[in-house]
């Protein structure tokens, strides 16, 4: 026994050790906008230095000539630095699309509607089935940004708790979705947009024509939302809750006899009727206009939804869908009385986004001067050759990228961000072994959601925490990945396998029209 105990002892140690390290290392990286303005500065520099050395590449498509680097850090590349800079941000296609998306969000956030609607489908499901309603809620609350960090997860450990359970497995199932999940969906939300442009900025390195729409790993990311709440529900029922055992209410720091779950009232539940049934006369409407072969949103040259203004308007849906629901609910329960709390709520959602803005300037400039001094392309082609000849160009590839991208996100935990320097290489690059910008940005979003739990550099990380501590008062970082842990393996492992089997198995699209291989010759 003393032995067994010796052994658990001395696990626990290494995992400690590594914990203090991946956040020590976390804590060493700069803020995301200082990366992204060093990498800026890098590339500038990088770019006279390769040009010195006469760095390039034989571009691989027919008639294509040799690719040298075009120098910034000369008169030339200075002139076009502070002519372009400007541009470069307004420019930017993710910076429109996500505030654009965000004035709808913000008004169905603000008049109470989205989460009116976590609450009922979390206190309304069966006692068997909460687990499972918990960690759907909060993968559908990615729509919402960071509502299902707020409200969701104190709202499950309240829930847990208030059935006996323990309420560190409702938050931590709640986490599970929020954030593991954080990529799937059965809507197309403001992340789809984001990840979209950068997508459409990288793939323009190699195919200037080439667009990524905000649909494109619709599919995928719709099916997987089923797929991460099962597995989110296993892991809480067979892992998690029994690893925690009883729960001591002696342990809280608050008390718990105080905690109260409102459940929905009546005029919230008729704001939910009125909100449901202005979302079904917009989806109708909008069914009429794609649906049918003479639809006015299916291309006027094709008569198709491919190349559609249905789908390159995509972000203007998004808009109207949570906007117009938003504000009916929000009208008939009384918290927007005016066209003046309508402007009210799409200021604040835009005033949130300052941090964000901030950062799309400095990452647009690394992105332009990227493509610029065909750094990135050289790159590309360099490393696609890279891969062929080590015979890694088949689908154990995507395994490799997503295990890859889980590990960077660790400690580089913005979505936005990571992508913004992983897609100018990896996006050319693997479209020069033949797969398409669509299933690499779906892969990518694997790797990019999985370790979001057991990472300190999670913006969300504190504010979980201190929920923690109210159920248990010396829960500690460490304590709180240990349990959050067997999520991100299970999600890694299961994901991806489903990922194998949906793209290479089953070869269906990760999204509308979305092509699994692109052509290289």
């Amino acid at each position: 026994m003393t032995q067994n105990n010796s052994q658990t002892n001395q696990q626990r140690s290494v995992f400690s050790r590594f914990l203090d390290t991946v956040e020590y290392l976390g804590n060493m990286l700069p803020h995301p906008i200082t990366l992204f303005a060093l990498f800026a500065i890098a590339i500038v520099i990088g770019s006279g230095i390769a040009s010195y050395f006469g760095v390039s590449a034989q571009d691989p498509r027919p008639g294509g000539g040799v690719i040298e680097v075009v120098n910034l850090l000369n008169a030339e590349g200075l002139q076009r630095i502070v002519t372009g800079l400007v541009t470069n941000f307004t420019g930017f296609t993710p910076l429109g699309t996500v505030l654009v998306a965000l004035l709808g969000v913000g008004i169905a956030e603000r008049s109470g509607l989205l989460s009116a609607m976590m609450r009922g489908l979390v206190m309304n499901a069966p006692p068997r089935l909460v687990t499972l309603a918990v960690v759907f809620a909060g993968v559908v609350s990615n729509t919402a940004s960071e509502l299902g960090y707020v409200v969701l997860i104190p709202l499950a450990a309240m829930i847990f708790h208030s059935l006996g359970r323990h309420p560190l497995a409702g938050l931590a199932a709640a986490f599970a979705g929020v954030s593991a999940g954080y990529s799937a969906n059965i809507f197309i939300g403001t992340v789809d947009p984001l990840l979209a442009g950068i997508t459409t900025k990288a793939a323009n390195l190699l195919d200037p024509n080439y667009v990524v729409g905000a649909e494109a790993n619709w599919y995928f990311m719709f099916a997987s939302t089923f797929l991460i709440a099962l597995m989110g529900t296993f892991v809480t029922e067979k892992i998690v809750e029994p690893k925690l055992g009883q729960y001591d209410p002696k342990l809280a720091t608050i008390n718990l006899g105080e905690q109260k779950i409102e459940p929905l009232t009546a005029l919230e539940k008729r704001g939910l009727k009125g909100a449901l049934i202005a979302f079904l006369v917009l989806a109708s409407l909008l069914a009429w206009t794609v649906i049918p072969a003479d639809g006015i949103l299916r291309n006027p040259e094709t008569g198709l939804v491919a190349n559609s203004p249905f789908l390159k308007g995509i972000v203007t849906f998004i808009f109207i869908t949570f906007a117009i629901p938003g504000y009916v609910y929000g009208r008939i329960t009384a918290v927007m009385r005016s066209d003046r709390d309508v402007i009210d709520a799409m200021s604040d959602s835009m005033s949130t986004m300052g941090m964000y803005i901030v950062l799309v300037f400095f990452a647009a400039q690394f992105v332009a001067f990227f493509g610029w001094t065909n750094l990135g392309t050289i790159f590309a082609i360099n490393g696609a050759e890279f891969l062929q000849n080590i015979g890694l160009t088949g689908p154990m590839l995507f395994v490799v990228f997503i295990f890859m991208c889980a590990f960077v996100n660790l400690s580089l935990g913005s979505a936005s961000a990571q992508w913004a320097i992983f897609a100018p290489i990896f996006i050319p690059m693997l479209m020069l072994v033949g797969y398409s910008p669509e299933v690499i940005q779906a892969a990518y979003r694997i790797g990019d959601s999985v370790t979001n739990l057991i990472t300190p550099m999670m913006s969300y990380f504190g504010l979980i925490l201190a929920v923690a501590t109210r159920y248990k008062r010396d829960t500690g970082i460490g304590t709180m990945i240990a349990m959050m842990l067997p999520y991100t393996v299970i999600f890694l492992i299961g994901w991806t396998a489903f990922f194998m089997l949906w793209v290479f198995g089953f070869d269906f699209p990760v999204g509308p029209m979305a092509p699994t291989y692109y052509p290289v010759t």
